[in-house]
């Protein structure tokens, strides 16, 4: 128990608390101060004053780490529940604004952020010029509650209790290949054909397996030669003509354009979600760029006609 705290009351400094949680997170003041972009004296300094306040010491150092106290260990937890606190009463406060004008994160992944995106962030300046909008292109799930993103388009459904999320659409993935490496390929049609061929690679090769299967197909790890996490690259690769790869129809008639390979074959719907934190959606302009992502996402995916064309 912290005894030297007992019936004792002091002056609260939140940036006090922000520079001890900050510290207790990172293992050091160096790493601290990066995160809180400030100059490590001034995170020394708050720290030291923090202890001297309530009268404890609350790290150790251990070689080139800081590490917490007994005492340290128990405010902690504490002090991670104001964090979290004040991390709601940012996104309540971001979520009153009403105005239609500031600036709005949108995660997605780096095939989406590079082929569709800019299509439908014109859409929405032309609409809404006062709004400025941030784009990260990244496959890492973003973390909304943090406020890495205030929007973002996923493959999967967030479980989050606290998290919206609209499903827009299932585009269906089907195969496809340069028109060169079909050519040298001679043109294979059939499912024991195709099982010959060479595929590009992704993250999760189960995940790959697992859907051509699916299509009536099976290859194994020796048809994989090159694998990539990234999209654009993926795309890149079976584009130069070095395998076969699984797009969406509207992704595949990207210049310079591939061709489908067992076009009769059943494709595989990836659904795709729209999600922000519910304490966000209650500002006009978060609501407002939510509203035209699941307007326009599924018209430049599933080639929707523009009703203002």
């Amino acid at each position: 128990m912290l005894k030297a705290m007992k019936g004792k009351r002091f002056n609260f400094d939140w940036n006090q608390a922000r520079a001890f949680l900050a510290t207790a997170q990172e293992g050091s003041l160096s790493a601290a101060a990066r995160v809180l972009q400030q100059q490590q004296p001034t995170l020394s300094r708050q720290v030291s004053s923090l202890e001297e306040d309530l009268e404890v010491t609350l790290f150790e150092r251990v070689g080139r780490r800081l590490v917490l106290t007994a005492s340290g260990l128990e405010l902690l937890e504490h002090f991670e529940a104001m964090g979290v606190a004040a991390e709601m009463i940012s996104l309540t406060a971001s979520g009153q604004s009403q105005a239609i004008e500031g600036r709005v994160t949108i995660a997605a992944t780096n095939v989406m952020a590079t082929y569709h995106l800019p299509r439908i962030i014109k859409a929405i300046r032309q609409k809404e010029p006062r709004v400025k909008i941030d784009v990260v292109a990244s496959n890492e799930i973003s973390d909304l509650k943090r406020r890495e993103a205030d929007i973002a388009i996923r493959h999967m459904r967030p479980e989050q209790p606290d998290l919206i999320a609209k499903l827009l659409c299932e585009p269906k993935l089907q195969l496809y290949a340069s028109p060169e490496y079909l050519e040298a390929q001679g043109f294979p049609e059939l499912s024991a054909d195709i099982s010959r061929l060479d595929f590009i690679g992704v993250e999760n090769p189960e995940w790959l397996f697992a859907a051509l299967d699916n299509m009536g197909i099976t290859i194994t790890s020796d048809n994989i030669a090159i694998t990539s996490e990234s999209g654009t690259v993926y795309m890149a690769l079976v584009q130069a003509g070095l395998g076969v790869g699984l797009f969406t129809k509207e992704l595949a008639s990207q210049p310079p354009r591939l061709r489908p390979v067992l076009s009769e074959a059943e494709g595989i719907p990836v659904p795709v979600w729209l999600v922000t934190h519910r304490e966000l959606y209650t500002s006009r302009l978060i609501r407002l760029v939510f509203d035209e992502l699941a307007l326009h996402v599924p018209r430049v995916l599933m080639r929707l006609p523009d009703d203002n064309a």
